[in-house]
């Protein structure tokens, strides 16, 4: 398949392995924002490949493990009352919530249903006038576009029975965080490419130049997560903190224009809440006041919605790249897929999941390349 097969060839891995072992002379640590690019790395092994200098720390890049436990109640809550259908992407049916799931609420009676697009949402509403149709509007800029294109078409078709409930969240904002945060070991990013292919790459040079870290646009085959941190490296090698971009078959400087006018002609920056985290200035995204009667939290009233993580739970600390999922004590023994804590666990995207997909199981984790060099293959 084109951009696929030929992003995964074990000879050319393991010219860019050879590179970034000649070009690494010091401990680097980088961090991966997205959490495609967590699970890749763990799947195809290039963290145990890397040689020893170089650490890779798994970041905030999910955006279902993200995605805060009071919005999850709000979910639950509104999920649950009757005359809603209440829709979302599949991962988000087993987050927990603090005392259930949407599949608990679906065994329940609630009228759940998994969606592949919220327009498929939209065509719901249309099809249901006598019924209340709610989108989970989830993630970071990469869906934003859709979710913002959904409510639009729902103003123009005059369909009143169809609104978000909106939890959307920003990278930059994010990546300013984990900078500024006293524990952080971040040298530098692999920025994600699909967020960089709709907003294009205007906000990152002024981080990488407060924070002097170099900041790499990568995509999500190993080829490209190794020539990001090949460039990573070499940048840092030469005390350099420059945008690059490594995926230029996806990614434009500007972006997606029409993408980013549509965004902002529907959602406005908001602070934002980030399960694990805590509240992040302007980090968030909410319907501006033109498209307010579409949301769903004010018209369901369920604002007042507060919840508390559970103490059990360290998702949060391995979102900030503070532990890997193995040095969690819940880790595959009470946090499990069947039996998870949080959202990391259970999301597709969830650095907790790529663990115990992958068999990580053993703690502590191992740090990028380690001393002993083991037969792992790089490609699928």
């Amino acid at each position: 398949m084109k951009y696929i097969d030929e992003f995964n060839d074990p000879q050319l891995a393991r010219r860019l392995l050879d590179e970034i072992r000649a070009t690494a002379t010091r401990p680097w640590a980088l961090m991966e924002v997205c959490g495609g690019q967590t699970h890749s790395i763990i799947r195809h092994g290039i963290d145990q490949l890397l040689p020893e200098q170089v650490e890779l720390i798994h970041g905030p890049g999910c955006p279902v493990c993200v995605t805060p436990l009071e919005v999850i109640d709000k979910a639950l809550e509104i999920a649950s009352r009757p005359g809603v259908i209440f829709c979302s992407f599949g991962d988000m049916l087993r987050v927990p919530g603090t005392d259930r799931d949407l599949f608990r609420v679906k065994g329940e009676g609630g009228d759940v249903r998994v969606v592949y697009s919220p327009l498929d949402a939209l065509e719901l509403a249309r099809r249901n006038p006598d019924r209340e149709v709610v989108f989970f509007a989830i993630g970071f800029e990469t869906t934003a576009p859709a979710n913002a294109m959904a409510v639009h078409q729902a103003r123009r078709l005059g369909l009143s029975n169809f609104s978000l409930l909106v939890s959307h969240v920003r990278v930059p904002p994010a990546v300013e965080a984990i900078m500024t945060a006293p524990e952080c070991r971040v040298q530098g990013f692999l920025a994600a490419g699909h967020v960089c292919s709709v907003m294009g790459m205007a906000e990152y040079p002024e981080l990488a130049e407060r924070f002097r870290v170099p900041m790499v646009v990568t995509g999500f085959e190993p080829l490209d997560i190794l020539e990001g941190i090949r460039r990573a490296v070499r940048q840092l090698e030469r005390g350099e903190h420059r945008v690059e971009n490594a995926y230029p078959r996806a990614v434009r400087e500007e972006g997606n224009p029409a993408a980013v006018r549509m965004i902002e002609e529907v959602f406005e920056v908001t602070d934002r809440n980030w399960r694990g985290i805590g509240r992040i200035p302007a980090s968030g995204w909410r319907l501006t006041d033109a498209f307010r009667a579409y949301d769903a939290e004010h018209r369901f009233d369920v604002s007042g919605i507060r919840t508390e993580e559970p103490a059990e739970c360290r998702a949060g600390e391995v979102l900030q790249g503070l532990i890997k999922p193995t040095e969690c004590g819940a880790f595959g023994t009470t946090c499990t897929p069947r039996t998870p804590l949080g959202a990391t666990m259970v999301s597709s995207e969830g650095a907790c999941a790529a663990y115990y997909l992958y068999r990580r199981m053993n703690a502590p984790a191992p740090q990028a390349g380690g001393t002993a060099q083991q037969e792992v293959t790089p490609v699928a």
